[in-house]
């Protein structure tokens, strides 16, 4: 397995990428996608693809490196998706691994994600992988501004 970095505008964030991303955020047109991670790239957002041993995209991540009092510094990953025809091959544990890696080079004390409570299967997965529940995650959703995706 293969995974790499892709940096905005890389012709591969939509024709590889998406198609996997998308069984986790079904939203995302190539349109959409792309306008969100130019405008989240200038606040680190980076995406990194994992690459079967043929070839096609089989898992997404999408994470950033975030400054702040309660961590200090943390990688936070705001996406983490297997492709369904791979899941439970190890693509998973790979990515982690990557973001690991990522994480530890750039001095984060933890790596953080946040889980819809419905993914129960997912849960499953990060408590495998060694990761802790530590936190209630709260959310209000508010009306997007005029003129805004």
């Amino acid at each position: 397995m293969k995974i790499i970095d892709l940096p905005p505008g890389d012709p591969r964030l939509e024709s590889d990428l998406l198609p996997v991303l998308s069984e986790l955020r079904p939203h995302l047109t190539p349109r959409l996608f792309a306008e969100v991670y130019d405008r989240g790239h200038a606040q680190g957002l980076r995406f990194s693809a994992a690459y079967g041993d043929e070839g096609p995209c089989v898992g997404a991540a999408g994470w950033r490196v975030v400054d702040n009092t309660s961590a200090i510094r943390t990688l936070y990953v705001d996406d983490l998706v297997t492709a369904a025809s791979a899941r439970s091959t190890g693509v998973g544990h790979a990515l982690l691994a990557h973001l690991e890696e990522h994480a530890r080079e750039a001095g984060c004390h933890a790596l953080n994600l946040d889980s819809g409570t419905h993914r129960t299967g997912a849960h499953r997965f990060y408590l495998r992988e060694r990761l802790d529940i530590v936190a209630f995650h709260f959310a209000k959703s508010l009306a997007a501004p005029a003129g805004t995706p």
